[in-house]
């Protein structure tokens, strides 16, 4: 238990009376508690100062961000306390607090009966996450993009990946290099492909960049997406971006950080279903151009982020939480090895996608 805990909850509006605090959840980046006080729950987070430099500017956009949705939720006649975060007020009034070694913490409502899956089990379950991530692109589409802050510099600039990868290489800081010598050579295959998409003529929108399905809150009755959550990451990017990322997460067949590679195979059917979902959604937010790039999306996500699992690990596994010896190298090579299967299953893929858009 962090020693800065009762000190932080002190600080927070909370119900007069006692409270408990329990480590939650599983993520990788950020420190994470359950606050129980009487009948109501909240999540106490500390945002992490080491991925995220300018934590300010991360309370900043989500406090923008969750404002506008409210009231887009208000408009379509849903529940805004339910639909998306509502962060809890400090007793100054602030939707934020420091600790004594200056870490920021930040307090959510608890979304009460709700549920969320690690992996999408079935097409159906993958669909609803398309929907989620559809209606955030959405609800979002008015929002002026450019007026949000890079909350994590180049986060999705697949080519400043590549560099950053090459800087890890030349460094070799953690004494891995040998150990990862196909692994570079397949990422230096595709230099020139990294740059594939520039925004150009797309047009920039918000995008939450971290679309994985364990980010949307399903209704524990009905299992329909409620509520989309971890917006630390949400900033101005390409809709492609947001696609790309669940479908390289999700049409896997196999986990994120599976060592048996053979059971890393691209799925079709969830790619489909997520594709259905998403523009079920956001197909009259998108242009023909942003459905069009939606494949090369998914393909370039799961290029970038197996260079960022393989230049953490080469850096001795800074950014990324690992469990184990060589966990970031099993996730970099299952990226890696579902880049090859969408390859092998571009023109379904993009007739897929042209199906969906109709």
């Amino acid at each position: 238990m962090n020693p800065h805990i009762e000190n932080v909850v002190m600080q927070f509006d909370l119900p007069d009376g006692a409270w408990t605090a329990e480590p939650y959840g599983n993520g990788h980046i950020n420190e994470t508690y359950l606050v129980t006080t009487g009948e109501k729950r909240f999540i106490l987070q500390r945002v992490n100062g080491y991925v995220f430099p300018k934590p300010e500017d991360v309370m900043d956009n989500i406090e923008r961000v969750t404002a506008f949705l409210k009231a887009q939720i208000e408009r379509e006649g849903g529940d805004p306390a339910r639909e998306t975060l509502t962060l809890v007020k400090t007793h100054q009034g602030d939707c934020f607090t420091y600790d004594r070694e200056g870490g920021l913490w930040r307090m959510y409502l608890f979304v009460e009966d709700t549920v969320s899956c690690d992996l999408p089990d079935t097409p159906a379950l993958f669909e609803l996450s398309g929907e989620a991530f559809g209606k955030f692109q959405r609800q979002m589409g008015g929002f002026p993009a450019d007026s949000l802050h890079e909350t994590i510099h180049d986060f999705h600039n697949t080519p400043a990946r590549y560099r950053q990868l090459e800087d890890a290489i030349a460094r070799n800081e953690a004494g891995r290099l040998g150990s990862v010598t196909a692994e570079i050579e397949f990422c230096r295959q595709y230099e020139r492909e990294v740059d594939a998409m520039e925004a150009g003529e797309i047009p920039l929108r918000v995008t939450h960049n971290d679309t994985k399905l364990n980010n949307v809150l399903l209704d524990r009755q009905t299992g329909r997406g409620v509520c989309v959550i971890d917006l630390d990451t949400v900033m101005p990017g390409l809709a492609a971006y947001d696609f790309g990322d669940s479908i390289r997460f999700g049409a896997s067949t196999a986990a994120e950080d599976e060592p048996d590679l053979s059971r890393v195979q691209f799925s079709l059917p969830m790619f489909e279903a997520f594709t259905r979902g998403f523009l079920k959604e956001a197909g009259q937010t998108l242009g023909a151009r942003e459905i069009g790039l939606l494949p090369m999306g998914a393909n370039l996500m799961t290029m970038e982020c197996g260079m960022r699992f393989l230049a953490d690990y080469l850096n001795g596994d800074k950014y990324f939480r690992v469990h184990r010896e060589g966990h970031n190298l099993d996730r970099a090579r299952t990226q890696f090895k579902l880049v090859r299967c969408m390859e092998e299953s571009w023109a379904q893929m993009a007739d897929i996608v042209r199906h969906c858009a109709q």
